[in-house]
């Protein structure tokens, strides 16, 4: 079994910042790309950011300057770093990750999800 679990949302001010954080458990063999996407309320899940298992990042227009996506491949974490927030940023945000298996028919990467972490910016 494979797990991602979310922390570090909250309730913050206009202007202020706040750090997610996701963090896998279980047996695998490697974590590949891993990234953060947001759901507004009414709206579709939409990309923020992704990192490759070498470290290259991209991120979404809407967050380019003021969020940075990092990982920690020996805590098998990815980190978003959210500065300058506004209200157009509370959502919910899920941690994806594409993870290498090992099952009874071979290898086999699969997308892993995060139960998500809800984030609300107050003007």
């Amino acid at each position: 079994q494979v797990q991602l679990v979310e922390s570090g949302g909250g309730l913050v001010q206009t202007g202020g910042s706040l750090r997610l954080s996701c963090a896998a458990s279980g047996s695998f063999v490697r974590i590949n790309d891993m990234g953060w996407y947001r759901q507004a309320p009414g709206k579709q899940r939409e990309f923020v950011a992704g990192i490759t298992g070498g470290g290259t990042t991209n991120n979404a227009d809407s967050v380019k300057g003021r969020f940075t996506i990092s990982r920690d491949n020996a805590k098998n974490t990815v980190y978003l770093q959210m500065n300058t927030l506004n209200p157009e940023d509370t959502a919910v945000y899920y941690c994806n990750a594409n993870i290498l298996i090992n099952t009874p028919r071979g290898l086999n990467t699969r997308p892993y999800w995060g139960q998500g972490t809800q984030v609300t910016v107050s003007s």
